[in-house]
This record gives structure tokens, C-alpha cells and sequence, in this order.
């Protein structure tokens, strides 16, 4: 069985000695009450990752869900899990005081879903997309429905969903066939008959809590064409009572379960809705506003869920490792009194888990930063929250999309170096693998987040957001290349920071003349920028780890680790900069100039 250890150490790296959260807390309203709780948060999430949720998720993949008599079952100790989920708090963290939250930064939530995400994706997914619908009613929701659905999902007594995806459209909304009609009694309830189908809905229906809430993209009877005419609803499994709490049911079912590759232990439904009562969420036709406020945390979420995975296949890769004996290292025996060397002395078995360490650090630090950004969007003071919002809607695609494609490379590399072993089930990592392969599909595939970077980011704004934040890079490699130990990093992050400016205007330049070159680029100049963003962050980690290392302390071998591996991925991994280079720039012609037929002339008779 796999085992997940909370890399408290590190975590404590990147908020106290790289990002100086301490500080960033004393900024925000109240903080001084999150740099309080920041040692035991950390300490007893850790406890619960580790000591509840690891042990449940091979059996959560292994059982999966069943639906039986209109009821959606969950795998063995999950329910159990989640009651202590909520005994605990953890609902309530960062959500807002006045309907039952904690009112702590948002960041301290994104630390602890990277502990859930690592110990059990499939379990974590269940309150996980209550944060998405939380986030809707509070930012759209009027005062009477945060007050009955807010509050119960705050308290962690019910729990939410998304529900966009229909069999015919995904990324497409505008062509959602799901409608909403006004019902007899609109006048006095305001409430809508929603009918339709939805797939894909993660958590659709479970045991877990007491009632279930669905947000529910449909479209009024004038709605206007396209995605301009999308609503947004409010459609409970059990409609509540005068006093709030559950009452009847609503006509919403689970219509069957997906038989998937992978998170097994999540309830991923089809969904059906006849005549279901809802309630609109903002203004008519104006539900892709508040879609997106869902959306937008569902994808730093997912970005989440991959670096999560990343970690979790390196502490076992690297436990075995150690211990599997292979042949005798190249450069002679390292291990005499055993009968071969561990496999960890072989270059080959280093490469690939040095990639997943520095993929697993390196993006910590982009997810721990992007909190702040969220914390700064949502509590921060008013001067700074424009160029933070810029920011994190610069970096949202980035980290959603990169650290997927990368987590996903790095679980196959985990699989790599258990060689046959990491092919059977008993030691967990193909199930890292099937796992992390939905990551780089739900809440917009690569494809679209790399469409939503470079289209709707950067080239509908002249390329603002990103000089903001190459600008801040700018300003860091000026600063920094004063120390002529620094060199090695800050001579490629300069170089790359100006190539990535110059690269988006000729891309720019390019789709003036044919909008095509922008989806022919936008993969390659998502995983480019992905890179260099790391980069950026790998380079500040290993100017404090040479400083430390300078000044002398008792901590030595963790420093020298973190430079060791900063330099790594300077070597190894950023150079594929080039290659991203090189083809975002070989431009949409060779991709558009075949006839669409001769893609199947090799297979006709």
C-alpha cells in the first residue's frame, strides 16, 4: 500500500522563507488570527491526511461507487472520513463569518487541499466542489439563498456540484439544451422548473450529507442565442422547508454512474432534472459571469490535484528506490555489504526523481503564491487588488494546465521507477496514474486553458497582465544578479523573461494576419510559460538556500537539497523552453494544409 507523508518542511519553506506569509497575513483584515492558527492548521491537517484519508484511498479505488435503488453508495470509510472532515472545521476555514465561516485567508484552504489532494483525490473531490459553489453564492447569490444554502454548505452539512456539461456540448455552453421555466407560482416564489441532462457531474449524488446543492447552467424561454443566454441555478436535491432544513424531493436524480478510468472513489453521475424546482443565481442570462467565478476556483483546484499527485508518487518512487536492489552503480560499488546497489545510485532512476521533485517544489511555490493573490483579490487593500487580479488571471490557466500536463508525466516517471512493480495495482502508483489523467481533461481541458492564456490573457489585453508579471520578474533578476553566486539562474531567467514578451508579439503579429496561429501556439506557449514561470520561482528558492548555506546552519543537507534541485531543473528541464520556442513559431500551416480526408487515406481500401 502507498503511504503519504505531509512535507511539512517544505511547505513551512515556501510560506515562511520564500513568500513570508507571516507578513502577507499581517496585510490582510484580521490576520493577525491566521498567523496564530497558521503552526496548528498545518499540524493537525497533516494528521488527518495522513492518518484518515491515505488508508482509504486504495480502497476507494478499489470498491468505487454503486447506485442502487436511486442511491448512490460510496466506498467503505469515506462518510466516516468526512464527518471528521467537518467535526474538525475544515469547511468553514476561509469562508465568510457572517454565514458561519472562520474568515481565514483563503491561502491557508489551498495549503490544506494540497494535503487532501496527495492523500485521496477521489475523497477530496467531495467537499472540494463546494468551495466552487460557495464561491457563486457569495459573489452572486442574494442575501435569502446565502442564508439557507451558504450557511449549510459553510457548516459542511450539505455539500455542491457543478452541473455545465450536457452529453451534446462541454466547452461549448452556448449549445446547452437544459431549460428553465418560470413555475404556476412565480410571482410569490421565484422559482424556476429546471429540465435537462448533465454528465460528468463530479459528487453528483452520494450518502455523505444531508442534502446536495447544484448549481445548474439553463436557459429562460427569451434567452438570447449562444452563451450570451446561459442562467445560472440553484437546484437542491431536497428542496429545504420553511425553517431552512431538508424537506421534500426535489426532481433531481442520479441517472446512472460513469464507468471511468480513473477516481474511482468519487461519484462522478449522470444527472437528470424534470421539473426540478431552482432558483436563479444573478441577473437572467448573466450565469456565465457567476460560472466562472466557480470555474476560475475549480481550476486553481485542479491545479491543486496535480501537483498533489506529483508529490505523492515521489515520496513512493523515492521509498522505493532506496530500497530496490539493482546491479552494481557504473562508477563502482556504493553498497558493499548488500548484494546490489539501490537503484536510487543510477543516473537514469536520479533523472526521473529529481523531475518529479522539482515539479513537485517548484510548482508549491507557484500554487502558494497564487494564494495570495487570492487572498490579495479578495481581502486585500483596494491599491493592490487590480494588478493581483491581473496577475492571478494570468496564472490561473498556468497553473491549472501545466501542472497537470507535468503531474501527469511525473505519476508515469513514478510508475517508471518500480519498473514491473509500478505496473500492478498492490503498490498504488498506476492508480497516481489513472487519477491524474482527468486533471488534464475537467473544469477546460489543456487545449482551452492554453486558448484562455494566450487569447483571452494576453493578446485581448496587448499583453498587459503579462507584463505585469514579467515585469516582476524583471525587477528580481536586476536585484539579484548583484551576486555573482546567482548567475547560473538569473543569466537564462533574464534571457527567457525577454524572449517570452518578444515570442507573444510575434504570435501577436502573426494571428493580425491569421487567427489560426493563435491555436496553432497557444499548447506550446502555455508549457513555455509554464516553464519560465517555475523558473522564476526555482531561482528566489536557491538564492535563500545559498544564503543559508553561506551563513551556516544546522539545516544544512535540506538547503543544499533545495539548491541541488534548483539547479536541476535549470539544467535539465528549462531548457525544453527551446524546443516550446521553436514550435509555437513553426506557425498553423502545417497543421491546416492537409485535406481533411487524407486523414483516413492510410486505413481506406
Amino acid at each position: 500500500m502507498p503511504t503519504y507523508k505531509v512535507p511539512l518542511r517544505d511547505m513551512r519553506f515556501v510560506m515562511n522563507e520564500l513568500l513570508n506569509f507571516p507578513a502577507h497575513y499581517a496585510s490582510l483584515p484580521n490576520g493577525e488570527d491566521a498567523v496564530e492558527v497558521t503552526d496548528a492548521i498545518l499540524e493537525e491537517g497533516a494528521k488527518f491526511a495522513e492518518n484518515v484519508l491515505t488508508p482509504l484511498n486504495q480502497i476507494g479505488d478499489q470498491q468505487g461507487c454503486t447506485l442502487k435503488d436511486g442511491v448512490v453508495t460510496v466506498p467503505e470509510g469515506f462518510k466516516e472520513a468526512y464527518q471528521q472532515y467537518v467535526d474538525g472545521g475544515w469547511p468553514a476555514i476561509s469562508q465568510n463569518t457572517d454565514y458561519g465561516g472562520q474568515g481565514l485567508p483563503h491561502s491557508l484552504g489551498m495549503v490544506l487541499n494540497e494535503m487532501i489532494c496527495s492523500a485521496n483525490l477521489s475523497w477530496g473531490m467531495y467537499p472540494g466542489l463546494s468551495h466552487g459553489a460557495m464561491s457563486a453564492l457569495e459573489h452572486h447569490g442574494t442575501k435569502e439563498l446565502k442564508q439557507i444554502y451558504l450557511t449549510k454548505l459553510i457548516e459542511g452539512r450539505w455539500t455542491g456540484t457543478m452541473c455545465l456539461t450536457e452529453p451534446h456540448c462541454g466547452t461549448d455552453l452556448g449549445l446547452i439544451k437544459t431549460r428553465a421555466l418560470p413555475d404556476a407560482d412565480f410571482e410569490t416564489s421565484n422559482g424556476y422548473n429546471i429540465s435537462g441532462t448533465k454528465i460528468f457531474i463530479s459528487a453528483g449524488d452520494h450518502e455523505l450529507t444531508e442534502n446536495i446543492v447544484h448549481l445548474v447552467l439553463a436557459k429562460l424561454p427569451d434567452a438570447p442565442e449562444g452563451s450570451q443566454g446561459i442562467s445560472l441555478f440553484v437546484v437542491p436535491k431536497f428542496l429545504p422547508d420553511t425553517s431552512g432544513e431538508v424537506g421534500q424531493r426535489n426532481g433531481v436524480v442520479c441517472g446512472s454512474l460513469e464507468n471511468k478510468m480513473g477516481i474511482h472513489g468519487n461519484s462522478t453521475c449522470v444527472m437528470n432534472f424534470d421539473n426540478a424546482t431552482g432558483y436563479l443565481v444573478g441577473q437572467p442570462n448573466k450565469g456565465l459571469a457567476a460560472m466562472f467565478t466557480m470555474m476560475n476556483a475549480a481550476r486553481i483546484g485542479v491545479g491543486i490535484q496535480g501537483q498533489g499527485l506529483i508529490e505523492v508518487s515521489y515520496q513512493n518512487a523515492l521509498a522505493y528506490a532506496r530500497d530496490r536492489l539493482q546491479m552494481r552503480a557504473l562508477s563502482g560499488t556504493k553498497a558493499p555489504e548488500k548484494a546490489a546497489d539501490p537503484i536510487i545510485v543510477h543516473p537514469d532512476v536520479r533523472r526521473m526523481l529529481l523531475t518529479q521533485k522539482a515539479f513537485s517544489e517548484g510548482g508549491r511555490a507557484l500554487i502558494f503564491y497564487t494564494a495570495q493573490l487570492v487572498d490579495n483579490v479578495e481581502k486585500g487593500a483596494d491599491e493592490g487588488k487590480k494588478e493581483a487580479d491581473a496577475i492571478l488571471g494570468l496564472l490561473t490557466p498556468i497553473v491549472k494546465a501545466f501542472l497537470t500536463e507535468v503531474g501527469f508525466e511525473s505519476t508515469n516517471e513514478g510508475v517508471q521507477i518500480l519498473g514491473g512493480h509500478g505496473f500492478i495495482q498492490a503498490w498504488g502508483m498506476e492508480q497516481f496514474v489513472r487519477d491524474a489523467r482527468i486533471t488534464r481533461l475537467y473544469e477546460g481541458t489543456t487545449g482551452i486553458q492554453a486558448l484562455d492564456l494566450l487569447g483571452r490573457k494576453i493578446l485581448m489585453n496587448q499583453g498587459e497582465h503579462l507584463r505585469s508579471f514579467t515585469k516582476q520578474i524583471h525587477k528580481y533578476c536586476q536585484s539579484a544578479s548583484q551576486q555573482e553566486a546567482m548567475h547560473e539562474f538569473i543569466k537564462p531567467l533574464t534571457e527567457l523573461n525577454k524572449e517570452w514578451g518578444d515570442l507573444t508579439m510575434k504570435i501577436g503579429m502573426a494571428a493580425m494576419k491569421n487567427r489560426e496561429e493563435v491555436g496553432a501556439a497557444s499548447v506550446d506557449y502555455l508549457m513555455y510559460s509554464g516553464y519560465v514561470t517555475l523558473a522564476y520561482f526555482w531561482a528566489q528558492m536557491a538564492e535563500i538556500a545559498q544564503q543559508k548555506l553561506a551563513k551556516g546552519t544546522s539545516e544544512h543537507a535540506f538547503y543544499q537539497a533545495k539548491l541541488d534541485t534548483a539547479r536541476f531543473y535549470f539544467q535539465r528541464l528549462l531548457p525544453r523552453t527551446k524546443t516550446y520556442a521553436a514550435t509555437m513559431l513553426a506557425g498553423a500551416d502545417g497543421l491546416l494544409a492537409m485535406d481533411e480526408a487524407a486523414f483516413g487515406l492510410a486505413f481506406e481500401v
